[in-house]
């Protein structure tokens, strides 16, 4: 995998670096030629944010670096209706909860092209900021557009392309728990061709005493094209590799000296868009993921020999998919797009284990084909903007399944938008639901896990836009949620049914104060989760108990922040953020016990500080930031502790681009 990462790196290179005009596409899985206020994810084309009758929050990637932050992970705190949750220190598994839905109903895009393991699941514990021009984060159903996994919303993250001379920026990081980090990048380009690229390395000590190092290097880049006016053309790649070192036990118990998981990745991506006439245009995607990993415990030492003292285990997964839309112009302010997707799946998995018992081994290769269609319309009527849209899945599995969405936003004077949309959703089950493996016994009948959702919301500016108020009702259900049973309803059926239902209902307000260089924000969630149907759970420590919260998912956040600029010598900012109790499990015990997660504080500060501001020279800047100030000793998962308090310092120093 690590040679494949370095042919991608001399494939971008030797690319002549001059660059593309920055001018509006049209997919939001095609080229990131970006203008202030426009997004790509929610439409077929890039809109306006306000015209959107979804929730979309951007963060904008520059202002994170100039914050200190580093992580994706942790940029994503601060948006309503997240919630995030780590096990344990830096590298271990990080989960996001959208809404209250379930952690693998997220879909993530990296310059459009879909990371998430086949049935959603994600790790968030490898992305970094440093490349990123902005993330945009999409709350509510999207499967109409995106297919499966897009059922709480889209997270999508767009790297940096660039123009005018060459410029390149160093920039390097350390503090508490060992951490040392580093990154370089280089960008630029001419009126034809932008390009963007960055290489980045993280490594960390971990909060541990032992065996919990954390090492993570990502290189990736961007080059936009546009050869003539009416075509544009966008390669991505990206590669990374990192290994996470644990020596805690499933219960978060510190038993184990040499256990690590790795994963190499490889992302590839290619869109091709072409004017055909004054109302057609072709826009034409194919994206590859690619990755390698697993988990390695082999024996402590020649007196390891008790109970199962060894595993291994590799998975290889490969995501391809071929995408092609038409944008058709259909009157002054309303297009549709009629769009068709192939995409293929294949899973190659090992594992081997070693007991008192003697050795086991088990190992499989699975692949499944998915067909789409899709339509979609937006129109502008003066003040009011509609959107609507349909998707019909054909699935080698699970068949046909259609799901739809509507929007609408409406401005009124002054500096007012109300604002609603609806919609459905889809999860796909995983390989080890539909396949059967060494353990369990898979079930090819399997529909994929469904979502009705319908939201709406409010924005109103005050004082000229200077305070800007905003709120959000949210509702959904869940359906057929695919759930594991030890005792199959007959001998010889599967271990895996469409049994379980739930639902997520909340509030999601904002506040923003713009003065000057001054900046202050505030933000509130409330959420009320419930299963309605518990399926095979029994028992008070099941993890699904008929008219009780769904797990891990707080029931109110409360978060506030301010940011003040230097007259170009820099920035200060603060962020406090209260997030509150959370149901989980010990399953140290068998039956499993129920425990409350308690509420907990996390406030963080940071600065940059301009010692050049490269007007005739270099630039160079230092950071400084100070992470869970309060020293708060708080949980995430049960059993597993957060990190305490953190302070880091930075220098960053940037050539060229004049």
């Amino acid at each position: 995998m690590r040679r494949i990462a370095w042919v991608v790196a001399v494939s971008m290179a030797i690319v002549t670096p001059v660059s593309a005009q920055e001018t509006p596409t049209s997919s939001p899985q095609g080229p990131m030629y970006l203008l202030d206020g426009l997004v790509v994810t929610g439409a077929p084309q890039a809109r306006d944010a306000s015209s959107m009758g979804a929730a979309i929050t951007v963060l904008d990637g520059m202002e994170l670096r100039s914050q200190g932050v580093t992580r994706v992970v942790d940029a994503l705190r601060a948006v309503p209706g997240v919630a995030l949750v780590e096990s344990g220190s830096f590298g271990g598994v990080a989960s996001l909860f959208l809404r209250g839905s379930e952690s693998d109903y997220v879909q993530v895009l990296i310059d459009g092209v879909q990371v998430n393991e086949p049935g959603g699941s994600f790790d968030f514990a490898g992305l970094r900021t440093d490349n990123v021009e902005r993330i945009e984060v999409l709350r509510g159903p999207a499967s109409a557009l995106y297919g499966s996994d897009a059922v709480g919303g889209v997270i999508h993250i767009i790297t940096r392309g660039g123009s005018g001379s060459p410029a390149g920026t160093a920039s390097v990081q350390g503090g508490s728990y060992g951490r040392r980090e580093w990154s370089v990048d280089l960008h630029g380009g001419t009126e034809t061709v932008s390009y963007g690229f960055s290489l980045s390395d993280t490594r960390t000590d971990g909060i541990l005493d032992f065996n919990n190092a954390f090492d993570n290097r990502v290189l990736s880049g961007v080059v936009r094209v546009v050869p003539d006016e009416r075509s544009r053309i966008e390669l991505s790649a990206r590669a990374g590799n990192r290994e996470f070192h644990f020596p805690t036990d499933g219960s978060g118990n510190v038993v184990d000296r040499n256990a690590f998981t790795y994963a190499d990745e490889v992302t590839l991506g290619l869109d091709v868009e072409r004017q055909m006439s004054e109302r057609v245009r072709l826009d034409v995607t194919l994206s590859s993921y690619a990755s390698d990993g697993g988990l390695d415990d082999e024996s402590d030492g020649p007196a390891d020999t008790l109970g199962f003292y060894s595993f291994t285990s590799l998975n290889t997964l490969r995501r391809t998919r071929a995408r092609a839309q038409s944008h058709v112009l259909l009157g002054t302010s309303t297009t549709g797009t009629i769009g068709v997707e192939v995409a293929d799946q294949e899973l190659r998995s090992f594992s081997e284990s070693m007991s008192q018992y003697g050795p086991s081994s088990g190992e499989g290769q699975n692949e499944r084909w998915n067909r789409a269609g899709f339509v979609h319309v937006v129109s502008g009527l003066r003040a009011l903007d509609v959107n609507g849209g349909l998707r019909v899945e054909d699935n080698e599995l699970f068949g046909s399944s259609a799901t739809w969405q509507m929007g609408a936003s409406w401005s009124y004077a002054p500096l007012g938008r109300l604002r609603g949309s609806a919609g459905t959703g889809i999860k796909e089950p995983t390989f080890f639901e539909n396949y059967p493996t060494a353990f369990t016994v898979g079930n090819p009948d399997l529909d994929p896990e469904r979502s009705t959702s319908w939201e709406i919301g409010f924005e109103q500016g005050l004082l000229d836009g200077a305070v800007q108020l905003s709120g959000t009702w949210f509702d959904q259900d869940f359906e057929d949620l695919i759930q594991y049973t030890f005792a199959p309803p007959n001998p010889g059926d599967p271990n895996y049914f469409n049994v379980a239902e739930a639902s997520a209902r909340g509030l999601e307000a904002g506040l923003l104060i713009t003065r000057g260089r001054f900046t202050a924000s505030g933000d509130a969630t409330w959420l009320d989760t419930k299963v309605i149907d518990s399926g095979f759970d029994s028992g008070e420590g099941a993890t699904f108990v008929e008219g009780e919260r769904l797990l891990r998912r707080p029931q109110w956040v409360l978060g506030g922040s301010f940011a003040y600029r230097l007259a170009g010598r820099g920035s200060v900012n603060a962020s406090l953020r209260r997030i509150g109790a959370r149901e989980d499990r010990d399953f140290a015990t068998f039956p499993a016990t129920p425990v409350t997660l308690a509420a907990y504080s996390l406030l963080g500060v940071g600065a940059e500080v301009t010692v050049l501001d490269g007007a005739s020279g270099p630039s160079l800047a230092m950071t400084l930031r100070a992470d869970n100030l309060l020293d708060e000793a708080y949980q995430e998962v049960f059993g597993f502790g957060a990190p305490g308090r953190q302070f880091y310092v930075g220098m960053r120093v940037g050539l060229g681009g004049r």
